[in-house]
């Protein structure tokens, strides 16, 4: 399994030297997580929440079913783009048909460029302010970001509330692996707040 990281704004390696490293150790992460040997559920279409409770990002998907949860030894890769925001927004009016940027957007690959996973694009300035605004390290929001993308990738989704909850449940389980607190605990319980 390859993830290739592309570091597109100069922001990200200033405010974060080895932030393609902590996407790459990331996505690592959650492509060997043991509790991901099913798949999410997959249901193609788009998906986006606002800023709030879950990240606010896009979920871009072709017609082609979601790929197995891949073993670290397997084929197929990753891409994952660290740009700035004009660059998403460009990509969330053309793919989404939302004019504005937003963190993260996940695109699963389609079934003729398996074993390709699919590609992640992050833009800096929204997860920078995101990471200030509710108080927490900008590394761990990369962290929590990159979780969630790639799960998408892998077929997860919160359209629902039981699809929301079972993949914030992942997004704990590997993000506590990682030594980061839980981005969805409520404010006031001595955890970062839930606001991604």
């Amino acid at each position: 399994m390859t993830i290739d990281v592309e570091v597109e704004d100069e922001a990200w390696t200033a405010a974060l030297p080895d932030c393609a490293e902590i996407v790459e150790r990331t996505a690592a992460q959650v492509l060997s997580s043991p509790s991901l040997r099913g798949r999410g559920k997959g249901e193609g279409g788009v998906g986006a929440t606002p800023t709030g409770s879950r990240p606010e990002h896009g979920r871009l998907t072709t017609a082609a079913p979601p790929p197995p949860a891949p073993s670290p030894q397997g084929g197929g890769g990753i891409t994952v783009l660290l740009t700035d925001d004009a660059s998403v927004r460009t990509l969330n009016a053309d793919f989404r048909g939302k004019d504005g940027p937003t963190n993260v957007l996940s695109f699963p690959a389609a079934e003729s460029a398996r074993p390709h996973l699919g590609d992640i694009a992050l833009a800096y300035g929204v997860c920078a302010r995101e990471a200030g605004a509710q108080g927490k390290p900008l590394a761990d929001h990369l962290m929590h970001l990159t979780v969630h993308g790639v799960l998408h990738l892998l077929g997860y989704d919160h359209q629902t509330d039981a699809e929301a909850e079972a993949m914030e449940g992942i997004e704990r389980a590997i993000l506590s692996k990682l030594g980061v607190p839980d981005p969805y605990a409520p404010p006031g319980d001595g955890v970062t707040e839930a606001n991604a």
